[in-house]
C-alpha cells in the first residue's frame, strides 16, 4: 500500500465515529511477519499477529498467567489423559459469526494438517491420534470431540499437565469454517482487534472489535511499522512516533540518565548459554564441564555487554517459572578452580576444541570474551561463526563442541526449559543440543509433567533444575532483562512475560 493511500486510511479511522476524537497506539515489529495465519506461526511477529487479531481457548495475560478466553472453563480427569472445555457463548468473529466448538475442532485439525507445510503444529501433538492424522494416515482427530455447540473434550496420549498452555499458543488459535480466500494477508478472526491493512515492509493496521466480548480495546487503532534498525526504533520513539520501543543493550546507560521514568524492566522467559556436547572428547567429563564454567567471567561480560542487563544462571530456570532457586549459587568466576579440575580430569595443558555461533552482532563480543577466559585456564577455543541455519544444523548433528545460543520461552511453564533441552529423547533436532542424557533426570521430568500437584510438579522442577546445574552440560551465563521505554502518554502497557501475553487492549494515549 503507497504511503499516501495508508496516511489517507489512517486519517479516516482517525475522524471517523461522528467526529470524536480517535487514538491511534504505535508499536513496531523489525521484520515483517511471515503471515497472518496463526497455524503458520513459527515467527515472534507473527505469534503477536495471532493474540491480536485471533482467540485461544486459553490465553496468557501480561504476567504470564494462564487465563480463560473462548473457553470460559475447564477441567481435567482424575487421571489426567481427558480435558473438557467449556466455551463462552458470547464470542464472535469480526465479521458477525458465532465461534463454536467446531470451530475449534476444524482449526485445530487444519493447524495438523498444513504442518506438512511448514504449520507448527507440535502443541498438539499431545492429543490422542495428533500425529498420525498429520502424518496423512488417519481421517480424523481420535482425541477430539464436540459432544455439543458449546464443549470440546481432548484425550491424550499421555497424562500431561501443560496442555492447557499449549491452547494458548499461537498456532492453535481459532480461525472461522470455512477460512475465507486470502487469509494469510488479509484474516477475519474474533480476537480484540480487527484487520484493516497490510503494506508489507512498511505497517500493519488494526481497529478495536468494538463487540469483543471481553471488553473492546481501549484504543481505537494499533499501526505496527516495521523497522529493521535498533537506533532508527529509538530515533522514532524520542521523535514521537512510537508507543514503546526496547532498548538496546549497548544504549542502557544513556536511557538510565537521560528517561529514566520512562523505563520498564521484567526479567526476560530466556536464558542464555552455552550448549557442551558431552559425547565428544573432553566434555564428557563432568569436571571439564564444571572447569570451564569456572573459567567464564559472567559477571565482567555482563557489565560491559550487557549494560547489566542480565542476571548469573545458576540452572536453566529463569525467574519468574515456579522451581527457580534464587538461593543457589553460580560457579563462581575461579580460575584456580578450574587448573584444579582440569588436572582432576588428566587436561593440565587443557586441550582445543570449537566455539559455534550464528552472525547475531550481541553473540560476537560474547564468543569473543569467553575465548579470552578460557585461553587463560589452557582451553583454546577456536571460534567458528556461521550463519543461523548452518550454525544450528551443525549443533543439531552433534558436531560443534560448544554453541553459543539462547532460549527463548515458548510457554510460561518449567516444563519448556527442561524437557526440551535436557531430556534424552529431543537430543539433538528436539532442543537438547548438549546431547544430554541421564536416566533419573529423565524420570523425573517425565514425573513432573504428569503430576497434577501444582507443588509437587514445582518441587520437582526445582530438583530436576539442580541435578542438570551439577551436571553442567552447559557453561550457564545468564537470563537476560528485558527494557522498554513507554511514553509517557501511553498508560496500561506492561512488558509481557511471554511474548504473546500483551494484547494491548487495556492500552490507551492519555487524553
Amino acid at each position: 500500500m503507497p504511503r499516501l493511500l495508508l496516511a489517507t486510511l489512517l486519517g479516516l479511522l482517525a475522524c471517523g465515529d461522528g467526529g470524536a476524537s480517535r487514538t491511534t497506539l504505535d508499536y513496531y515489529f523489525t521484520y515483517d511477519p511471515r503471515s497472518l495465519d496463526p497455524a503458520l506461526s513459527t515467527d515472534v511477529p507473527t505469534g503477536e499477529m495471532a493474540a491480536l487479531l485471533f482467540d485461544n481457548l486459553t490465553q496468557f495475560d501480561p504476567e504470564g498467567s494462564l487465563k480463560p478466553s473462548l473457553a470460559r472453563r475447564w477441567e481435567v480427569s482424575p487421571d489426567g489423559l481427558r480435558y473438557t472445555f467449556h466455551l463462552r457463548t458470547d464470542a464472535t468473529f469480526h465479521d458477525g459469526r458465532p465461534v463454536s466448538a467446531d470451530d475449534v475442532r476444524k482449526s485445530l485439525e487444519r493447524t495438523l494438517a498444513l504442518e506438512r507445510s511448514g504449520a507448527r503444529g507440535w502443541p498438539l501433538h499431545p492429543i490422542r491420534g495428533a500425529r498420525a492424522f498429520a502424518a496423512g494416515t488417519r481421517r480424523g482427530v481420535e482425541g477430539i470431540a464436540v459432544p455439543n455447540d458449546s464443549t470440546v473434550v481432548f484425550t491424550l496420549e499421555e497424562p500431561l499437565n501443560i496442555f492447557p498452555k499449549l491452547l494458548a499458543m499461537p498456532a492453535t488459535a481459532v480461525v472461522p469454517t470455512p477460512v475465507p480466500q486470502g487469509f494469510d494477508q488479509a484474516p477475519v478472526g474474533s480476537g480484540p482487534w480487527r484487520f484493516v491493512s497490510w503494506a508489507h515492509d512498511d505497517a500493519l493496521v488494526l481497529a478495536r472489535h468494538p463487540t469483543y466480548w471481553g471488553g473492546p480495546p481501549l484504543a481505537d487503532t494499533l499501526r505496527i511499522r516495521i523497522i529493521p534498525e535498533p537506533l532508527t526504533q529509538a530515533a522514532e520513539y524520542e521523535a514521537g512516533h512510537l508507543s514503546i520501543v526496547e532498548i538496546p543493550f549497548g544504549e542502557t546507560s544513556r536511557w538510565q540518565r537521560t528517561r529514566p521514568a520512562e523505563l520498564q524492566r521484567r526479567p526476560a522467559l530466556r536464558v542464555l548459554y552455552i550448549a557442551m556436547n558431552v559425547t565428544r572428547g573432553p566434555l564428557a567429563d563432568p569436571r571439564v564441564r564444571r572447569a570451564l564454567n569456572h573459567a567464564v567471567d559472567v559477571p565482567t561480560m555482563l557489565r560491559t555487554i550487557m549494560g547489566g542487563r542480565g542476571l548469573p544462571s545458576a540452572g536453566a530456570l529463569p525467574p519468574g517459572v515456579s522451581g527457580h532457586d534464587s538461593s543457589r549459587a553460580p560457579f563462581g568466576y575461579d580460575t584456580t578452580a578450574a587448573r584444579r579440575l582440569l588436572t582432576e580430569a588428566g587436561y593440565p595443558q587443557g586441550f582445543s576444541l570449537k566455539l559455534w555461533r550464528t552472525q547475531r552482532a550481541e553473540l560476537a563480543r560474547i564468543a569473543q570474551s569467553v575465548q579470552q577466559n578460557l585461553a587463560a585456564v589452557g582451553v583454546r577455543a577456536e571460534i567458528v561463526e556461521r550463519d543461523a541455519s548452518s550454525a544450528r544444523a551443525a549443533s543439531t548433528k552433534g558436531e560443534a563442541d560448544l554453541f553459543l545460543t539462547d532460549w527463548y520461552g515458548d510457554y510460561p511453564d518449567p516444563e519448556n526449559f527442561a524437557y526440551p533441552l535436557f531430556h534424552s529423547r529431543n537430543r539433538g533436532a528436539g532442543g537438547n543440543r548438549a546431547f544430554f542424557a541421564d536416566a533419573a533426570i529423565d524420570s523425573l521430568i517425565l514425573a513432573a509433567r504428569a503430576t497434577p500437584d501444582l507443588a509437587e510438579a514445582a518441587r520437582l522442577w526445582q530438583e530436576i533444575d539442580r541435578r542438570v546445574f551439577e551436571a553442567a552440560p552447559w557453561i550457564f551465563l545468564w537470563f537476560p532483562v528485558d527494557l522498554w521505554a513507554v511514553r509517557p502518554d501511553v498508560e496500561g502497557y506492561r512488558i509481557p512475560a511471554i511474548f504473546n501475553g500483551q494484547r494491548w487492549r487495556d492500552v490507551r494515549r492519555a487524553r
